[in-house]
């Protein structure tokens, strides 16, 4: 890649691969904090802000090992890159929402805010992990630091951020990075190919295809046959893959992919994913 800086893209991997939730450090809020709508995912309705009827008291799930068979799927595919344990353990000190209504009604409103601030800080620790031209690089950087400053805010400072405005300068410097990475990486495909934002490409047949640096911003991939297809250095935010084919596929290195992505997926052990990436166990 000419141009393009060769500084250690480490720094960017760790902190990504870091973004991991820790409910034994969280009090449930998950399954407190959001509202839930009966549907396919999920067997009731549940209104912000109410305890799940499944929530024990010691805040573990009494149907963690059957949530899929009893109707709870969208449960296991929820990932919080760790805002839970953030707010719980930092921004309220290990007080948990059951000693008053006040307490809880603002650790509630909190939750949304700082799980939109890890998805960001996520995608853009990966941004750093790729090589980029020095300019982007530092400016990821700069970025990075704001984000983690914003996490670490009291409750109150919290309740007052301007999420909309801070998600815009995140996503130009992400579409920077993705246009850097894909046009690099694959430069015999024509452009006018690599450009699929948005598409619709439900059901799709789509098995065995060279799809690599693929710009599927914001596409529609449910239950799309992917199967065996090469989705290296494809743009992945925002696309929604729910029962999408990945067995076989190779997402290796693709970008912006979110563990919920996945584990709306359907893959296999032959699935390639990221490091930052679990194995889903509902994948048999």
């Amino acid at each position: 890649m000419s141009n393009l800086t060769n500084r250690d893209t480490s720094i960017g991997t760790k902190i990504r691969e870091s973004l991991q939730a820790d409910c034994q450090n969280c009090f449930g809020l998950c399954c407190t904090a959001l509202n839930i709508v009966a549907s396919s995912d999920f067997a009731m309705n549940k209104p912000a802000g109410k305890p799940c009827s499944n929530l024990k008291d010691d805040y573990s799930c009494q149907i963690h090992s059957k949530l899929r068979v009893n109707g709870f799927k969208g449960c296991t595919v929820f990932d919080c890159l760790g805002a839970g344990q953030q707010v719980s353990q930092v921004t309220f000190k290990g007080q948990d929402w059951r000693q008053s209504r006040i307490h809880a009604d603002k650790m509630f409103q909190v939750f949304p805010i700082m799980e939109q601030l890890y998805e960001m800080i996520a995608y853009v620790a990966e941004a750093l992990s790729y090589q980029v031209d020095n300019t982007l690089y530092e400016q990821l950087l700069v970025q990075l630091e704001q984000l983690q400053q914003a996490t670490e805010l009291e409750a109150d400072a919290l309740l007052t951020l301007d999420i909309v405005a801070i998600r815009m300068p995140v996503n130009a410097l992400l579409l920077k990075t993705s246009e850097q990475i894909r046009t690099h990486r694959v430069k015999e495909k024509a452009s006018s190919k690599l450009n699929q934002r948005g598409a619709d490409w439900m059901g799709k047949k789509l098995q065995g295809k060279d799809l690599r640096a693929t710009d599927l911003r914001g596409s529609y991939l449910i239950a799309a046959n992917l199967q065996g297809a090469n989705l290296r250095e494809v743009d992945f935010i925002g696309a929604d893959l729910r029962d999408a084919n990945l067995r076989g596929a190779d997402l290796s290195t693709s970008l912006f992919l979110t563990q919920m992505q996945i584990n709306a997926a359907q893959g296999d052990r032959s699935t390639k994913l990221p490091s930052y990436i679990k194995r889903p166990a509902h994948w048999k």
